[in-house]
């Protein structure tokens, strides 16, 4: 493992974006060439998806395994230094996450999430969960209309 100054630390956390990022590119490009269109960081909606399928109340997150806590039981004790504020800083986002996700369902949008590594190792399946729900939100929508129009005959 490299050992990194303060100085050198402080310059890499300070290049950590959080928008635009290498696995938000991936999936999005991705996406378009599907044909599917989407908003990107849509400050309308709560929690600020990284993309949102309107049409369908789609709302997509793609969390970097390190700041969103993948397998955090096993990494919690992974850090070496500053410990306390690493464990809480993530487990606050993942606090944040899960009230985020609460939020959306109960307005009725639909919320997937990705860790980045499943997106780097496998991102047709995460392709296809995205145009799976799409299905479904279509069927879904296309089954209330049918059942509107027989009502009103």
């Amino acid at each position: 493992m490299v050992k990194l100054t303060n100085e050198q630390r402080s310059k890499n956390m300070r290049s950590v974006k959080c928008k635009d990022t290498s696995i938000e590119r991936l999936l999005g490009r991705s996406l378009f060439k599907k044909g599917v269109r989407y908003r990107k960081n849509d400050k309308k909606i709560f929690g600020k998806p990284d993309f949102v399928l309107r049409k369908y109340k789609i709302a997509i997150f793609c969390d970097g395994d390190f700041w969103h806590g993948n397998n955090w039981n096993i990494r919690k004790n992974d850090h070496k230094t500053n410990v306390q504020f690493w464990i809480e800083k993530i487990e606050r986002n993942m606090e944040r996450d899960k009230l985020v996700n609460e939020h959306l369902t109960s307005s009725g949008w639909s919320v997937l999430r990705f860790w980045g590594s499943e997106i780097k190792k496998n991102l047709e399946h995460c392709l296809e969960v995205i145009l799976k729900k799409m299905e479904e939100k279509e069927d879904r929508k296309s089954t209330r209309l049918n059942s509107s129009h027989r009502s009103l005959s």
